[in-house]
């Protein structure tokens, strides 16, 4: 550890190298420092089997954390290095912040004290959320530079049907005849020329990509004590994409009155009131550069991510559970069930959010 961190231009001595929350995708570990003057670190190492140009994924977040610092600066805010990360380039290059040893790749970030992430999902975390990746958007507006894709075809709604379709042709599971499958492909073909009409806006130049964070959850956010937001957090999967992927990936998830795998559909249902709160706080900070063709098309946001995870979903379990680890024989089939009942919930919902969205303009 001590090697890796050696490499970086970081201020003090390390006294600890220990490891650091929860995260499913990257090795995080805390560097204390020794001195009090100094400040301590958080090491990384990237998941390049995930993220597999890592080189792409840090020129996105230095051109992104630059421009954010830059906007903080000119607007004259206070405690910048605790509103936007800090990553440290290397020693031996100023304009690189990774390090490769062995084949692992590695990168340091200043750690913000006093600050806290949250998992609770309620109307004033979910308020807070929307105006945070809001504003996040809003600041990366006018970005001069044009980011890479750093997972392709992320949230391509044509790509995932067609990966779909791929499968069901060679079925490997011998799972594309079950009577539940054929429903469930019922409802989805009924539905994908609707649910493709983003790429097709995009090709036709009437629905601009733009800088997105492309993984909008609760916990992606600092707050200090005060439960003050300051900053937004895991910048990875941070590149263009339309406005819809971090509308529309909050809601699925944080929208659902249940877990995303809970087999009782009838429990399943839209919570209409995370969606108020959620929107309200992301036009607060997003209506000033959104598109009149964005905001009205966010309902269809709202139903294109339950409907993409469906096809996801159903896509592993006829590929024979490859992509998701699960728990028993059918458990992708569930999830798939989830969240096709999840986007029945928000149809139902369409009238009532075409309404919330007009009062907030």
């Amino acid at each position: 550890m001590e090697n890796i961190i050696s490499q970086f231009a970081i201020r003090g001595t390390v006294k600890e190298v220990k490891p650091l929350g929860e995260g499913l995708i990257n090795d995080t570990y805390k560097v204390i420092t020794a001195e009090q003057d100094a400040p301590d670190y958080v090491l990384q190492r990237v998941n390049n089997n995930v993220f597999p140009d890592v080189d792409m994924v840090m020129r996105n977040i230095a051109a992104v954390t630059t421009h954010i610092r830059k906007k903080l600066e000119a607007n004259g805010e206070s405690d910048i290095d605790r509103k936007v990360l800090t990553f440290m380039p290397l020693k031996s290059d100023a304009s690189k912040y990774y390090t490769e040893i062995d084949g692992k790749f590695w990168r340091i970030m200043i750690f913000i004290p006093d600050a806290i992430t949250k998992q609770a999902v309620n109307p004033e975390s979910s308020r807070a959320a929307g105006k945070a990746f809001g504003n996040f958007q809003a600041m990366l507006a006018d970005i001069p530079v044009e980011l890479g894709e750093t997972i392709k075809d992320f949230h391509n709604m044509e790509f995932r049907l067609q990966q779909l379709h791929e499968v069901i042709a060679k079925d490997p599971a011998g799972r594309v005849k079950e009577p539940e499958v054929q429903a469930m492909l019922k409802e989805i073909d009924a539905r994908a020329d609707e649910m493709c009409k983003a790429e097709r806006m995009g090709r036709e130049g009437t629905l601009p990509k733009r800088v997105c964070h492309c993984d909008t959850k609760v916990n992606n956010m600092m707050f200090d004590k005060q439960d003050n937001v300051l900053c937004v957090i895991d910048l990875d999967t941070v590149m263009p994409n339309f406005i819809f992927s971090d509308y529309g990936d909050f809601l699925r998830t944080g929208a659902n009155k249940v877990a995303e795998d809970h087999p009782n559909m009838d429990e399943v249902e839209f919570d209409i009131d995370i969606f108020k709160a959620f929107t309200e706080g992301y036009l607060s900070s997003a209506k000033s550069f959104l598109l009149p063709v964005e905001i009205e098309n966010l309902p269809y946001a709202t139903a294109l991510f339950p409907y993409m995870q469906c096809v996801r979903f159903l896509w592993d379990y006829l590929s024979g559970d490859k992509y998701w680890k699960v728990k028993y024989p059918n458990h992708n089939f569930v999830r798939a069930n989830n969240q096709l009942h999840l986007l029945l919930s928000i149809e139902k919902n369409y009238p009532a959010m075409k309404e919330f969205i007009a009062e907030k303009l």
